[in-house]
């Protein structure tokens, strides 16, 4: 969906699903670039281990994106109406989602490359592409967030920050090492929102124990 929006008609339940059909895509092409990479290589622990922390940052990217974000933008999207609803829906999906699976797909390369070496550094592109994918993705998601509800959310932007301060850091250490360290910063992003946040999250998965506006229930998750 491109353009001013004008002349479009939005069914919500259905738009939101078929893009998360293509996140749900594009993480599955992640478990099969660990298996793609691991291909002919000997199973040691260091290999074993890569594959551990990569199934663990691709949860990570699951949980980011399903637990409760496409909850609140479905329903921030089934409320509105008329030409803001097709915007909503231009900008947060037909454009935001790009990003989202680029930087999946980054990720996946890196990893594709991070099997045959564990014990060596990345080279620069890989390196790169480690953690500019995931920083990409979480960033994808800070101005998502930031579409639907107006609000920076300042969790997700710290991972980001934090994912690619680590480049030089993966330049120099070995591939698990810069594996580890990655998932380090997805798990506490996520751990804190699961942990920190948990009564606002239950809020926003079931909207039947509050009368408030998404915006409003979304504003507690977001510190």
């Amino acid at each position: 969906m491109l353009g001013q929006g004008r002349g479009w008609r939005i069914s919500a339940e259905h738009f939101v699903e078929r893009h998360g059909l293509v996140i749900l895509i594009a993480l599955g092409e992640s478990i099969v670039a660990i298996g793609v990479g691991a291909a002919g290589i000997e199973l040691d622990l260091g290999v074993v281990t890569a594959a551990l922390l990569a199934i663990v940052l691709v949860s990570s990217f699951w949980w980011l994106y399903f637990d409760v974000m496409v909850i609140f933008a479905r329903t921030r999207l089934a409320a509105a109406t008329g030409l803001e609803q097709v915007r909503l829906a231009r900008d947060g999906y037909s454009y935001l989602h790009l990003p989202m699976v680029a930087g999946i797909v980054l990720f996946a390369l890196a990893l594709k490359k991070t099997f045959a070496h564990v014990g060596e550094p990345l080279d620069t592109i890989p390196a790169l592409a480690l953690c500019g994918g995931v920083a990409l993705y979480l960033l994808a998601h800070v101005v998502f967030l930031l579409r639907n509800s107006g609000r920076l959310f300042r969790r997700r932007t710290i991972g980001a920050v934090a994912t690619l301060a680590l480049l030089p850091a993966v330049l120099r250490l070995p591939a698990l090492a810069s594996l580890a360290l990655v998932s380090s910063v997805c798990v506490f992003v996520v751990g804190y929102e699961a942990i920190r946040h948990r009564e606002h999250r239950a809020q926003i998965r079931h909207p039947e124990l509050v009368v408030d506006e998404p915006s409003a229930r979304l504003a507690d998750v977001r510190e």
